[in-house]
């Protein structure tokens, strides 16, 4: 259960004013707690675990996001 006490410390992390360098660590952080959790998740079927992976992949996206930059309007 180790992994699960990662992903729950890094939900826990600040994410106000980061650099790009520190967003890019973060967003390469949260995929590979993901990728690990859906092993878990595949063997043992819990839902805890997929709740824990969606809230993951919402800080992921949020930061991914802000990587990118707004969208350009026509």
């Amino acid at each position: 259960m180790d992994i699960i006490d990662k992903a729950l410390e890094f939900e826990k992390t600040k994410m106000r004013s980061l650099s790009t360098s520190d967003r890019v660590k973060l967003s390469r952080e949260a995929k590979a707690l993901i990728l690990d959790l859906n092993e878990i998740y595949k063997a043992k079927k819990d839902e805890k675990i997929m709740d824990i992976m969606k809230r993951l992949t919402v800080i992921k996206r949020k930061v991914e996001k802000r990587l990118k930059g707004a969208p350009l309007t026509a």
